[in-house]
């Protein structure tokens, strides 16, 4: 075994599995060659004398003087985040991007925790001079760690500290601070600063993508696993009275009901189970299970039964529940905030009970052997979030990192800053050079734009254009879209697959007609070409040159552009799985879709290829994704159209008698807004889903 020159053998994480060559990558000079590109240490590179730097977009939007009230008092009190850029932030991404791609002389060789920070990580003589800058102006530092320092003073303190004047905005109805213009921060610490955050009110907030469909078809069920007592019928001609669902497509034929898209149509499938998503996606052929693969799941907040019920779902379903430190948590509830079901964050806690359930259950169902950890966040803003994320890559918690919500980049409440977008990527840069890679959901909202959002059901009012989720679309994460799956037993044998996206119409009070029809938008995966992130160096060879300069506005780009999603799996809301939890109230099971189940099964098969590689991480998937893609690797995920009219595939959900009436649904399949599946690359399903091919392409 050859040591690299610079870094001892136990700096680089454990290898087995195929291997790439190895070659002198990195010395303790920091002089290294990644990717093809030489690049030096700071102390080695010649550059011209620091100068103070502005600060792009800490100067809001929406901060303009038609709403400006007026300066902020000046004992008003503030804290700020200064994040750290370390020693060499192009060194960081060189490095991320060579150990990543397949082919090159570092592919594979990942760094521990501590070596990246050596090479990488901010100084003692940065940290010093950002904490001497910081005092200096007046303002405390009231926390750090190895990425930030949190800055608290008085309003003249910041202003003196950040070269601007706080104001007051009246905006949307509330009084809220931000510098009247951008922050500019003194040349003696100019390099040693990525960004700050906090100088304004009203920043952004993450979503849970994880949707409900409730009362389900049939299914949901009591503590011990039996269906739970249907309601009283109420007397009704033509559709079943009680919730009514199939084994597998096509199984029920519907009558009675009014005419729909095409002249037959069956009932829609019942959400499905573990079993058969791994026998769909081929994890059960492939006899894998994850053992040997750790996977972090990070979401806002924590149940406290979440264990109990995620063993409970296991054993109600054939599978084996978690063994004994199998799954731990990372929790700090003591330092929640915004927990209230209106402080702008989901409902707190109880709001994100069931995507946690649903995460942990769907890696467990996935990848039953894997090591699970849930590392849940303080709230739903970004620093928290990324608080999260930086726990598991400073620990190295684990392999794969999944996160079933999500953004948007511009919306009334103001744009994402750069800061931000800036200290997401450091995270996932430092992640990608210890192996670890990360799978963000790509939206339930179609294009997310405004028109989508009128009758979507998980979406976010307040985007003001057409366009892609963050930190989904960043060019450092995996983006996974959704589909809609319909298996062909009831084992679940794969059928086939439609891009997720469903117009949905309602049976009138009468029974004898479909309201509206052809039905309306109502859920769909997001994706599309971001105007924010120029396309990356793995998506060049595969998406459409087209598609790559077309923004979703319609606007033609010069420059090829990031397109997402890069993969996608099952997650329509009416082709539902199931999920258990009880959180404070009694256990039961009900069906969730979103692409919040589309993140955590692509995790789960990920730990399964890890498996295949022997334990040996896959890190930043992205690059050896594409090099597969157009293979049997991948379901190449198309819209079907029946009949000469190209009628979308539909199906009927009965849901039965609820609240005294009947409640059925006629659902279109493979309608979503603004994206569509074709073949190929498509902008709704990427590359397309997994099968069994993919998990042994890593053997």
């Amino acid at each position: 075994m050859h040591s690299l020159p610079g870094v001892v053998i136990s700096d680089i994480l454990p290898s087995s599995g195929r291997r790439r060559r190895i070659a002198a990558v990195i010395s303790a000079s920091l002089a290294m060659v990644a990717g093809g590109v030489a690049l030096a240490s700071p102390s080695q590179a010649s550059a011209p004398a620091p100068a103070a730097r502005t600060l792009a977009g800490t100067h809001p939007d929406w901060a303009t003087a038609s709403v400006d009230k007026g300066t902020t008092p000046a004992n008003d009190q503030l804290t700020a985040r200064v994040y750290l850029a370390g020693r060499n932030p192009a060194g960081l991404a060189a490095y991320a991007k060579a150990v990543s791609s397949p082919g090159t002389a570092q592919y594979d060789q990942f760094l521990s925790p501590t070596r990246e920070q050596q090479l990488f990580g901010a100084t003692p003589a940065q940290v010093a001079a950002v904490r001497a800058w910081a005092t200096g102006a007046g303002l405390s530092v009231v926390g750090s760690n190895a990425h930030y320092l949190d800055v608290h003073g008085s309003a003249a303190d910041v202003d003196r500290a950040f070269g601007t004047h706080l104001h007051e905005y009246a905006v949307q109805g509330k009084l809220l601070k931000a510098p009247a213009t951008n922050a500019v921060i003194p040349a003696a610490v100019a390099s040693a600063v990525l960004g700050v955050t906090g100088l304004s009110d009203n920043a952004p907030t993450m979503r849970a993508q994880a949707e409900p469909i409730n009362p389900l078809q049939g299914v949901a069920v009591d503590a011990k696993g039996k269906p739970k007592p249907k309601p009283k019928p109420a007397p009704k001609p033509g559709l079943p009275t009680v919730a009514t669902c199939s084994s597998y497509w096509g199984q029920k034929k519907v009558s009675g009901a009014p005419k729909a898209y095409t002249a037959n149509t069956t009932f829609d499938q019942c959400s499905f189970t573990p079993s058969q998503l791994r026998k769909a996606y081929g994890v059960t052929a492939s006899g894998l299970t994850g053992k040997g693969a750790r996977v972090a799941i990070v979401d806002a907040y924590g149940s406290s039964t979440m264990l109990a019920d995620a063993n409970h779902f296991a054993v109600n379903h054939g599978d084996k529940a978690f063994r004994k430190g199998q799954y731990t948590e990372v929790l700090t509830p003591k330092l929640w905030t915004q927990t209230g079901p209106n402080d702008g964050c989901g409902g707190g806690p109880a709001g994100w009970a069931g995507e946690e359930a649903l995460d942990v259950e769907m890696v467990h169902g996935l990848a039953p052997d894997a090591d699970v950890v849930y590392v849940g966040a303080n709230s739903c803003s970004d620093q928290d979030l990324m608080a999260a994320l930086s726990t598991i890559v400073d620990k190295h918690l684990a392999d794969v990192v999944s996160s079933s919500w999500s953004g948007l980049m511009h919306t009334t409440s103001g744009d994402e800053s750069p800061a931000t977008i800036a200290a997401y990527e450091q995270i996932f840069q430092q992640g990608a050079t210890e192996g670890i890679g990360f799978d963000f959901s790509a939206g339930d909202c179609g294009n997310e734009s405004p028109a989508a959002a009128a009758t979507g059901a998980n979406c976010d009012s307040t985007s003001t254009e057409a366009q892609a989720g963050f930190p989904s679309a960043d060019t450092w994460v995996t983006d996974v879209g959704g589909t809609a799956l319909g298996i062909k037993d009831a084992g679940g044998s794969y059928g086939f697959e439609t891009d997720m996206g469903t117009l949905r119409s309602a049976l009138s009070p009468d029974g004898k007609s479909w309201t509206p029809f052809p039905g309306t938008f109502y859920f769909g995966g997001g994706g599309g070409t971001s105007q924010d992130f120029a396309q990356p160096w793995y998506q060049g060879p595969v998406v459409p040159s087209k598609l790559a300069h077309t923004l979703m506005t319609g606007a033609t780009s010069k420059t090829a552009q990031r397109v997402t999603p890069d993969v996608a799996m099952n997650g329509d809301l009416y082709t539902s799985v199931l999920v258990g939890m009880s959180d404070g109230s009694p256990y039961s099971e009900g069906g969730y879709g979103g692409t919040s189940v589309s993140a955590p099964e692509f995790s789960g098969i990920q730990a399964d290829a890890i498996q295949a590689r022997h334990g040996r991480a896959i890190g930043f998937a992205n690059p050896s994704i594409y090099e597969r893609a157009g293979s049997a690797d991948f379901h190449d995920v198309v819209n079907n159209t029946l009949g000469k009219g190209q009628q979308p595939l539909s199906a009927v959900a009965d849901f039965g008698v609820v609240s005294g009436s009947l409640k059925v649904r006629l659902v279109a399949f493979g309608r979503d807004y603004g994206l569509a599946a074709t073949k190929g690359y498509d902008d709704a399903t990427g590359v397309g889903s997994p099968d069994e091919n993919y998990l042994n392409s890593f053997r």
